[in-house]
Parts: C-alpha cells; sequence; structure tokens
C-alpha cells in the first residue's frame, strides 16, 4: 500500500504577484524550493490563509533570491498580492518510507526570504511560536 504524505512545505509566504494572463502554476522563488525539498514542475497544495481557498497546481522556479510568490492563470483567482499561503508538497511512499519521512517545513519573512527550516512539525506547535523560534535561529 502506498501512502500520501506530506514532504516539504513552505509557511506563511506572501503572495507577490497574481498573473491571470499566464498559462497556469505557481512560481516560487528557487531558494524557498530547494530549501522545502520541492521539485520544478512537482504538484502542491495551495492553501490561502486570507480566504480558505485550496488549491493544486504545479511549480516553476522562479528567481533565485527574489522572494516570487506568483499565482498563474486560473490561479490566479483564488489570492490577492498580499496574501499569506501555504504551499505543501505531498509525495506517495510505502509504509517503511512514510514511517521514515522528516518533512521539510521553511518559515519565510513578509519578504518570502527563509527565516529557517524548523524541520517536523511539533502536534502542539503554534504559527506564532514557530515564527517567534524562527526568527531567533536566524538572529545568531
Amino acid at each position: 500500500m502506498l501512502y500520501t504524505m506530506f514532504h516539504g512545505k513552505i509557511h506563511r509566504a506572501v503572495v507577490t504577484q497574481a498573473r491571470l494572463d499566464y498559462m497556469g502554476s505557481i512560481t516560487i522563488d528557487e531558494d524557498l524550493l530547494e530549501a522545502a525539498g520541492i521539485l520544478p514542475g512537482e504538484k502542491v497544495q495551495i492553501v490561502n490563509n486570507n480566504n480558505g481557498e485550496r488549491l493544486e497546481t504545479y511549480t516553476i522556479a522562479g528567481k533565485r533570491g527574489s522572494g516570487v510568490i506568483c499565482l498563474n492563470g486560473a490561479a490566479a483567482r483564488k489570492a490577492q498580492v498580499g496574501d499569506t499561503v501555504i504551499i505543501i508538497a505531498y509525495a506517495l511512499m510505502d509504509e517503511k518510507e512514510a514511517k521514515a519521512n522528516k518533512p521539510k517545513v521553511v518559515m519565510v519573512d513578509e519578504h518570502n526570504h527563509i527565516l529557517s527550516d524548523i524541520g517536523q512539525e511539533k502536534e502542539k506547535q503554534t504559527v506564532a511560536g514557530a515564527l517567534k523560534k524562527a526568527k531567533k535561529k536566524k538572529k545568531k
């Protein structure tokens, strides 16, 4: 049996662009993709914290260090510039892989620059607590 497990996440990214005229996808700063272990072309789920919308699309690598988070095509109707989103990638794994899975969770600041890779989520971890921890790590 295969399990669908989350393997990478970019948490609380800010939408920088929404391009209805583009064919589809989400363009993400290549640094963020790499840090979260998400590949260009990989299917992702996008959760919009501002309006509750959820959608699936595929990724396109954007310019490194740019902080770009651009929803393209029909996805542009699901978010506005400035909205906060969570980008989640899943993978099919057998039971052994699923039990050993260590998802990469990347926290970003308001400019979509990496605060830290917080590793695996904790059951009772709050967003505020994770952000505080990430900001402390970055200052060191």
